[in-house]
């Protein structure tokens, strides 16, 4: 096992890793930048280092300054978490040149599920299913409509290059497909420096249905089951659960059969996500694969008993895996809801401030991942997502319920959150019947506004605690700095039905 290990990232992601490591009796290294000096996991780690300018530039994706620390601190191994350097595999070639181990897939694995395209044909040749489309190298306009012909509309152009929904366009009819191309092209070259695209089938009903895979380094591969992760905002999951309500026993021994073919054909090892799109007929198509842990991976941690995290780090330290496919079983239904800091009513902007309170839920089977504490600022220099709460039952009848009562109770003071909008969309029939695909969102809630439903009861009434007690402490001084005398010097604790609290 390693002896120290530098987490390359921030958040709840590196208050999760910490955690793991700590309970591995690995010591941490935690980087942060100057908004995060007071963020947990810059307060939790055995060592904290300084990265300076907020950035990202210069922060949480400067390879050379990371590099550079974890070597000052002696670090045996780097965990990159998710997102910023998680997937870059020069970031993974650096560590592996200073004999730093990389916690999590070769570089040479990142950079072949990194190209959309070449991912897709090598899934072909492993006889795994893809979704009818072009993925071609001709890129002028001429044959990309030629392909999209034969393809057939609806279509989607997607970048080959990225995600999150960058570059991607939905054609419906052949007049607005090169229109769509020349876009898309446009997004691409702006957010990824690469202008290549390809063209796919639109499916029917379209589900998001990924599969969780360990492997090791000596070629054994499982898989732990799958998640639904079909509702999405702007392309990026905000609610997942597993098991998946329209999956099937023999479903579900195929895909998972399918994403263990995946991880074979390109040799993979640790921790990854097979990603499938499932249409309403109940076909899959192999989507892409996420080369690092995901944000919604304590839903499988909760149906599996199995700790995603210490096993990255046990695989990635040469240990063989010595679960066996057979002995897997999910038990449960768990959901996962992200917690942002964004305005569902202005198109999901970003919310940034101050943390005036946080308090999030307390129960049996209610896991609270989070990141940030009251009093921390939310700037605008990274994603707005804040915390993550998962629930856990028996069903999913139950489950649902459970998250409700978790939603209702989740206090976030100081900036707009998507809590009320979470609880909603949970609340919704056609959720709770499991009819859902990944427009869901637009379908049922586009012209959804906070004002409908507003704050918890629970959050509103902390808020008025809050003021009540915060103006009566700002008055006292005051007062008592203008008039001693004034009655403020005198005033009993605030009431509640004339009770004192």
């Amino acid at each position: 096992m390693f002896n120290k290990v530098l987490v390359a990232n921030r958040g709840e992601i590196a208050v999760r890793i910490i955690k793991a490591c700590q309970e591995l009796k690995v010591k941490t290294v935690a980087i942060y930048s100057d908004v995060d000096k007071k963020a947990p996991h810059a307060q939790m780690a055995d060592e904290s280092i300084g990265l300076g300018d907020p950035t990202p530039i210069e922060s949480y994706l400067n390879i050379p300054k990371i590099i550079k620390i974890a070597q000052k601190v002696n670090a045996d191994g780097i965990h990159p978490g998710y997102g910023f350097l998680a997937e870059n595999p020069d970031f993974a070639q650096s560590c592996n040149d200073v004999n730093i181990k990389f916690i999590g897939p070769s570089p040479k694995v990142i950079s072949l599920m990194g190209d959309k395209i070449a991912a897709k044909k090598t899934m072909q040749n492993a006889g795994v299913p893809v979704i009818p489309g072009y993925h071609g190298v001709n890129q002028d306009d001429e044959s990309l409509i030629k392909e999209g012909k034969k393809i057939g509309f609806p279509l989607l152009v997607k970048a080959a290059a990225g995600g999150g929904g960058k570059g991607m366009r939905i054609v419906h009819s052949e007049n607005t497909l090169a229109e769509s191309i020349e876009s898309s092209k446009r997004e691409s070259a702006s957010a990824f420096g690469d202008n290549t695209i390809f063209l796919e089938k639109y499916l029917n009903k379209p589900r998001h249905i990924e599969f969780q895979i360990l492997a090791d380094e000596y070629g054994n591969t499982i898989h732990l089951f799958e998640r639904e992760c079909s509702i999405q905002r702007r392309h990026q999951k905000i609610i997942e659960e597993s098991p998946s309500p329209v999956m099937t026993p023999s479903l579900r021994k195929k895909m998972g059969e399918s994403a263990v073919a995946a991880a074979k054909a390109v040799g993979y090892s640790n921790a990854g996500t097979v990603e499938f799109m499932v249409d309403g007929d109940k076909n899959y198509y192999f989507m892409e694969m996420n080369t690092r842990l995901q944000v919604e991976h304590p839903i499988t941690e909760m149906t599996t008993g199995i700790d995603l995290a210490k096993w990255q780090l046990r695989i990635a330290s040469g240990e063989k895996l010595t679960l066996k496919q057979n002995d897997l079983y999910q038990r449960g239904h768990a959901i996962e809801c992200r917690i942002y800091a964004e305005d569902p009513a202005n198109g999901f902007l970003p919310s940034i401030g101050r943390l005036e309170k946080v308090e999030p839920p307390k129960g049996p089977n209610v896991r609270d991942d989070s990141g940030i504490v009251t009093g921390l600022e939310i700037t605008s220099y990274y994603d707005p997502m804040l915390s993550k709460i998962v629930t856990y039952s028996e069903n999913r009848e139950e489950n649902i319920n459970k998250m409700i009562w978790a939603l209702s109770r989740y206090i976030v003071m100081g900036v707009t959150t998507n809590i009320s909008f979470l609880k909603k969309v949970i609340e919704h029939s056609e959720f709770k019947k499991g009819n859902i695909t990944t427009h869901f969102i637009e379908n049922y809630f586009e012209d959804w506004t906070i004002a409908k439903d507003g704050l918890p009861i629970e959050a509103i009434i902390s808020l008025a605690v809050y003021d009540s007690m915060h103006k009566k402490t700002k008055d006292m001084v005051r007062y008592k700095e203008v008039d001693p005398h004034s009655p403020w010097k005198h005033v009993g604790r605030w009431r509640v039905g004339g009770e004192e609290v």
